[in-house]
């Protein structure tokens, strides 16, 4: 099963792509998406479009897993995210693309064990399962990473309680 995580944002979305077969993993490609802070906003939700389609037409994953959404204080970066969110959530529906949400808590809980596991934790584990050489820079696509292997890690167990 190919799976596409994604780190949404509007100056960074992280992207991973991994091919996930009987309990194992490999690793396909990943990377950010950037927007430059000097361009319209809208024009950056844009170039998001395009290229996250670019990026879904290269690599056709059967699945995208994303992180929902959680924010308790800047609202107004909130909503550019939500936005720009949406714009990723469009092109993976335009592409029959099956999507499926995750938490932080949800990702950090399959990679780690441990819900409130940091950042760091996370990564380092992530390219381990991977086996990465190092950890992917920026941030985001390391997340992306993390997101997509939790996607598999549910996929696995939802199959193995039915089987």
């Amino acid at each position: 099963m190919r799976i596409i995580g994604i780190d949404p944002g509007y100056a960074i979305v992280g992207f991973g792509v991994i091919e996930y077969e009987r309990r194992r993993f490999d690793v396909i490609d990943y990377g950010a998406i950037t927007t430059d802070a000097d361009t319209d906003f809208n024009t950056r939700l844009l170039e998001i479009y395009g290229d996250v389609c670019s990026i879904f037409d290269r690599y056709k994953p059967e699945s995208m897993a994303i992180e929902r959404l959680y924010f308790t204080t800047n609202q107004k970066t909130a909503i550019a995210v939500a936005e720009a969110r949406g714009i990723v959530l469009l092109a993976a529906r335009q592409r029959n693309i099956d999507i499926f949400e995750y938490t932080p808590l949800q990702v950090k809980n399959s990679i780690t064990g441990y819900g409130k596991a940091v950042k760091k934790q996370v990564q380092e584990l992530t390219k381990n399962i991977l086996k990465l050489p190092e950890i992917p820079k920026p941030d985001d696509t390391a997340d992306a990473l993390a997101i997509a292997v939790c996607h598999a890690h549910s996929f696995n167990s939802q199959l193995s309680r039915l089987g």
